[in-house]
């Protein structure tokens, strides 16, 4: 019996010692997917289940190890249902990670890490198994509408708030960001100046233009300088992320303005012989006011055609007769190199239609000799009326009065008697 113990005490002294929390280094035996048996100088085995080993649930750890690895890990068990020892690489990982990340967070050291997941307050980065919290306003210098395009990236950040005993830290990579940016920003003004010819990346779209970042610094590209021509929206002629070519138009402290007007494209280089005073030209209604239309004859020229200048007939609104996009043909009457103006008219090609006098919706055509006949004929009627009353009122003569007596009687005795 003495001697079996002494066998026993033997073999156990063969056996290295080991305790709970201990980190131990041993050899892998077999592996499985969701499970690793390593020799770890112990009198049992120690198994490594998947779970322990990472916070990732769906690895398959045939692919992490094989059969004569080492490793180390933490002893979490010295015996399971089965007498196996049970072990951890994530715990112990971790531990050290806790020890990274305190150091890291006393010298102000930048980190790097995989984003494991998005959550809507922010990331999730696993730093030597331990997972670290950047909230959403930390994670960009501008704000990021959708953190999931960050899942799987490896991002650099410093360590702001250190909490081992609650297990919180919090991770900032806007920090770097902006520093980084500032470097940049210094560096940006001091190599360009108003004129010079840089290229940049389309970083936001708005309905007034684009800003571009040019490495440090955005320079805002107004959507009036975005094309010697007419830009109805910016959203349809650039794309987020898109590279361009552009001029800087002016530098005012921090702020840059751009342009895509470059000199060398300008229209109106050339337009004084193209579009000299009495010219015929085609261009199409670009936009209508009430006083005129305004025709794009090139991208970058446009002509105004006044409302007076449409029609011989009178129009109240050029919308009464043309519409935005018709083609429309017209004389130039005027040009101004120095102003950039140029006027048209479409009636200077037509003649003007004789006059015709101007008759109310009432009058009806005349015969003038009829008339003039019919006011003699009525004059002659109605003198002979005026006659006719005239001779009616004169008083009518008195008839002869019967000779007196005596004028008969002297009568009488004037006439001789008959014998």
């Amino acid at each position: 019996m003495s001697e079996e113990q002494t066998f026993e005490q033997m073999l156990d002294a063969s056996f290295k010692t080991i305790h709970s929390g201990e980190a131990v280094k041993g050899t892998v035996i077999h592996v499985q997917p969701d499970q690793i048996t390593l020799d770890i100088g112990y009198k049992s085995d120690g198994v490594l289940t998947r779970s322990e080993y990472s916070n990732d649930n769906s690895i398959d750890l045939t692919t992490v190890a094989k059969e004569g690895d080492e490793m180390e890990v933490k002893v979490l068990k010295l015996e399971d249902n089965n007498g196996q020892v049970v072990l951890s690489y994530k715990r112990l990982a971790a531990d050290r990670g806790n020890k990274r990340i305190e150091e890291a967070f006393n010298n102000h050291e930048v980190l790097s890490a995989k984003v494991v997941r998005a959550q809507p307050g922010g990331l999730i980065v696993s730093f030597e198994e331990v997972n670290i919290f950047i909230p959403a306003s930390l994670v960009s210098d501008s704000f990021e509408k959708d953190l999931n395009k960050y899942v799987g990236q490896e991002i650099e950040f410093v360590i702001t708030e250190y909490f081992p005993k609650r297990r919180r830290y919090i991770g900032d990579r806007k920090k770097l960001l902006v520093e980084k940016k500032m470097e940049m920003q210094k560096e940006l003004f001091e190599r360009i100046h108003p004129g010079d010819i840089v290229e940049g990346t389309v970083k936001n779209i708005t309905d007034f233009g684009a800003f571009i970042d040019l490495g440090g610094a955005d320079g805002l590209l107004h959507i009036s300088e975005m094309s010697w021509g007419r830009v109805e929206n910016p959203h349809r002629v650039f794309k987020v992320g898109e590279t361009v070519r552009v001029l800087i138009k002016e530098i005012n402290g921090s702020k840059i303005a751009l342009t895509m007007k470059f000199p060398d494209q300008n229209p109106w280089v050339n337009a004084a012989e193209k579009y000299a005073k009495d010219n015929i030209v085609t261009g199409r209604v670009a936009r209508m006011t009430d006083f005129g239309a305004f025709i794009e004859l090139e991208p970058g020229i446009d002509a105004l055609l006044h409302v007076s200048q449409i029609s011989h007939e009178h129009i109240d609104k050029p919308q009464d007769v043309l519409k935005k996009g018709e083609e429309v043909t017209a004389k130039i009457v005027d040009f101004n190199e120095e102003d950039h103006k140029i006027s048209l008219s479409i009636k200077a090609m037509n003649e003007k239609p004789e006059e015709k006098p101007e008759e109310s919706e009432d009058e009806e055509t005349v015969d003038i000799e009829a008339a003039i006949a019919a006011d003699k004929a009525e004059a002659e009627a109605a003198a002979a009326a005026e006659a006719v009353e005239e001779t009616a009122e004169e008083p009518a003569e008195e008839p002869a009065e019967e000779p007196a007596a005596e004028a008969v009687e002297e009568a009488a005795e004037e006439t001789p008697s008959e014998e």
